[in-house]
């Protein structure tokens, strides 16, 4: 393995310090959209390279399940970081309309990062919760009741990373001149990249959880556009405006309140609920027999006045005889007695 290493190393390499230099680049940027041209084209860039690099590390088998770590050579140690460098570059792509594909193919590439460093005894306990051994790749967890407790210790485990992730970057800085020009012994270049490797497990944990979330709302989003439309309510016809008019009991009416107020119309009660009834508000009123004529509707109605008048007026001639039954004449006058 170390000979075929060595045989495609010097392009394996290559194809390594790219895509890093590409990643530092974007991190350093100082443009104001992660969306501009110049941007993008660097991430397509990286992301092309890292590609590459990581097929000829599969093609070459340079990492093994039934390998420790102390059987990698410190000068290969370093490419364990493609699948961690690809998830990073993979969440700075900007096209809105692949959002989740981008999320979910990131979040596979640290998750073969994290896997990986587990199988050689680096960050062994790290996998995100819910992440089965087995799984090839993972998925979000459903949101669940909230667990105190839980959350505490999540909140202490961020608070330990951030911790570890600041003394790792100062031991990094103060080893990187050495590294790079070349004057580090192989113990101190092993140290070197398995400090970074300790560094992006710890990134790697931050974005999964991130990416989590956001795969949250996504879904919830989607269901909610993909989900059918409530039964809506029949929409009312629109009510034709009324224009001002006398309302009045029968046509005899009509015409006379028609003659003194000549700028407005007139109309019956009967016009009137038959204009609601075509207009679909009112339903026809079972108001008088059909045929009745308006002079035979105002007799009954006369004669309908006149017996009630009768009743009353028999109704009150009875009260009086009565009350004279038990009132003898002069009844209640004492004012003038002698």
């Amino acid at each position: 393995m170390m000979a075929e290493a060595g045989a495609g190393g010097p392009r394996l390499a290559e194809l390594l310090a790219l895509g890093r230099r590409l990643w530092d680049e974007l991190e350093a940027s100082t443009e104001p959209s992660s969306g501009a041209p110049a941007v993008q084209d660097k991430v397509r860039q990286g992301l092309d390279a890292l590609q590459r690099a990581a097929a000829m590390v599969t093609q070459l088998e340079l990492f093994s399940e039934n390998e420790e770590l102390e059987e990698i050579a410190s000068a290969d140690l370093k490419f364990m970081l493609l699948p961690a460098l690809l998830g990073a570059l993979t969440l700075k792509q900007v096209d809105l309309s692949r959002r989740r594909e981008h999320l979910e193919s990131a979040r596979e590439h640290f998750l073969r990062f994290l896997k990986l460093c587990r199988n050689y005894g680096l960050g062994a306990s790290q996998l995100p919760p819910g992440t089965s051994g087995e799984e090839e790749t993972g998925s979000p967890r459903e949101p669940t009741q909230p667990n105190l407790v839980a959350m505490a210790m999540s909140r202490t485990a961020k608070i330990e990373r951030y911790k570890q992730k600041k003394e790792l970057e100062n031991k990094l800085a103060s080893m990187s001149s050495s590294v790079e020009s070349g004057t580090a012994d192989e113990d101190q270049i092993r140290e070197f990249y398995i400090l970074q490797i300790q560094k992006w497990i710890g990134t790697s944990l931050e974005e999964i959880e991130s990416i989590d979330q956001e795969l949250v709302i996504l879904k919830s989003r989607d269901a909610a556009r993909q989900a059918p439309a409530g039964p809506r309510r029949p929409s009312r016809p629109a009510r034709t405006p009324v224009k001002p008019f006398i309302l009045t009991r029968d046509a005899a009416q009509a015409r006379v309140f028609g003659a003194g107020y000549p700028g407005l119309p007139t109309m019956t009660v009967d016009d009137w609920y038959e204009q609601r009834r075509k207009q679909g508000i009112v339903s026809t009123p079972q108001r008088v027999p059909a045929g009745t004529s308006d002079e035979e509707m105002q007799k009954q109605q006369q004669e309908k006045e006149e017996e009630e008048d009768d009743e009353e007026a028999l109704r009150k001639a009875r009260d009086w005889d009565d009350w004279k039954d038990t009132h003898p004449r002069g009844y209640g006058n004492r004012h003038n007695m002698g």
